[in-house]
């Protein structure tokens, strides 16, 4: 029989227990202050029927649908014109399903199946994970977890300027302390996409522009000409691109340029809006910037959008990304639902901070301490000692088998546990143990419940 090496697909990655500390680290961050801000959980299938996914993404998005093949014969009622017909015509015949591509189309569905159950506004959070067909790379996988949270059936800006406030908490309490949150308005883009006679194109120009970070803007000029956009109107665009400052300054800047927009100036006014709150909820405009080349690629955004980036990391890619949507729900038949949400991409924010080196020590090992295993009377008195520091909350193990001193230790220092609990036979005479710190090799003799509060605190 042939053996094969086991593998696994691109884009996707196993993590085994010192990955999965940290990153329960990072979600259960994100988790609480989620909860503190007074967002509920919720969680939907992996998988949703194409027809849900499709057509909420852009054309780019859904080429970056995993489709799953209808089950049993999916070809049995394929003929071979259908086969000539091409990936369009011949997809929906054999498949009917696909992998969630993010969490909030997902989100916006059951908003409305559920409409009559929940109460608005509803704020929920979702810590699940997406699957996008992306090539790919470092910082970019397959398979990665979204933590999503959205508030609909509110046309509020506060909800935007909390949706700041939590980034920002999440990011101090990750110890990601240099970080800029980018914002800006779909409504200027389409106000401006007007304004250099491109009318209808907003999603074109969308698209092209949020590419600008990676391909530079003469590249993004190029895509615009080879889509249709006129010389002259690229010309247009100067104003524009060139804007820089305060966000004061670029807003002030703005209303001169688009002061014959009605649509532009209402994104001003949000944009205003949602600084006033900052301002009034205690927090201010530090960490956040006004980039008005930021054009949030998905097509479901209408009003406020915003991306975090961390500074210094050499990751540029973003790790934080959401903005307002109107019509959402609309597709699904539920009119006049406003919603706004972001999430944080917890593979980007883990190689983020790896590639930083910030990541608590503390979070690199479960077990507190590790009870050593002498002889079979030393083991049953363990046993209990083991019981009483489990009941205490302290999180400890015993090493199953009496082997060598030298082996148990290597284990534990192996697993970067930072104690070990000596109980042998002149410890039990005595009613004191040996405490020793795997760190300093500094050693103690104290009662269990010193070692208790010890470990406790």
């Amino acid at each position: 029989m042939k053996i094969e090496k086991p593998s696994i697909p691109k884009g996707t990655r196993d993590f085994g227990p010192e990955k999965m500390l940290k990153r329960q680290f990072i979600l259960n961050t994100i988790r609480n202050v989620f909860e503190k801000f007074g967002y509920l959980p919720l969680e939907t299938p992996a998988m949703e029927n194409l027809s849900v996914l499709t057509g909420k993404y852009g054309a780019e998005g859904d080429q970056l649908l995993f489709k799953i093949l209808n089950s049993g014969d999916f070809l049995s009622n394929v003929k071979e014109n259908d086969i000539q017909g091409g990936s369009k015509s011949l997809t929906p015949m054999i498949s009917e399903k696909g992998l969630r591509y993010d969490l909030t189309v997902p989100f916006a569905r059951y908003v409305v199946m559920n409409q009559h159950d929940i109460t608005f506004p509803f704020k929920r959070y979702q810590i699940q994970p997406v699957w996008r067909a992306d090539r790919p790379q470092r910082g970019r996988y397959r398979e990665f977890y979204q933590c999503d949270a959205d508030v609909v059936g509110t046309d509020s800006l506060i909800c935007e300027a909390e949706i700041i406030l939590m980034i920002k908490e999440v990011m101090k309490n990750l110890g990601l302390n240099d970080f800029t949150i980018k914002v800006n308005n779909r409504k200027l883009l389409t106000a401006i996409t007007n304004l250099i006679g491109e009318q209808g194109k907003e999603a074109i120009f969308c698209v092209a522009i949020d590419k600008i970070d990676k391909i530079g803007r003469e590249k993004v000029e190029e895509e615009l000409s080879g889509n249709g956009f006129s010389k002259e109107a690229i010309q247009k665009l100067n104003p524009f691109f060139d804007i820089n400052g305060p966000n004061t300054e670029i807003l002030n800047t703005l209303e001169k340029l688009l002061k014959d927009s009605a649509l532009g100036n209402s994104g001003i006014i949000e944009l205003r809006q949602v600084f006033e709150y900052l301002k009034a909820l205690g927090s201010g405009e530090n960490h956040v910037e006004l980039d008005l080349t930021l054009a949030r690629g998905l097509s479901y955004y209408t009003g406020i959008i915003l991306e975090v980036r961390a500074n210094k990391s050499s990751i540029t890619s973003s790790i934080t990304g959401g903005g307002r949507y109107d019509n959402l729900t609309s597709v699904f038949g539920l009119e006049g639902v406003s919603g706004v949400g972001f999430s944080f991409g917890v593979d980007r924010i883990y190689d983020v901070m790896e590639d930083l080196d910030i990541f608590p020590k503390e979070y690199e090992a479960s077990t507190k301490v590790l009870l050593l295993n002498f002889d079979p009377i030393s083991f049953k008195e363990a046993l209990e000692v083991l019981t009483k520091l489990r009941t205490a909350q302290v999180k400890c193990e015993i090493y199953p088998d009496a082997v060598k001193i030298k082996k148990q230790m290597t284990y534990a220092d192996k697993k970067r546990i930072p104690f070990v609990l000596m109980i042998g036979e002149n410890e039990i005479k005595e009613g004191k143990y040996q405490l020793k710190n795997m760190t300093t090799g500094e050693q103690n003799e104290l009662g269990l419940e010193e070692i208790i509060d010890f470990l406790s605190n």
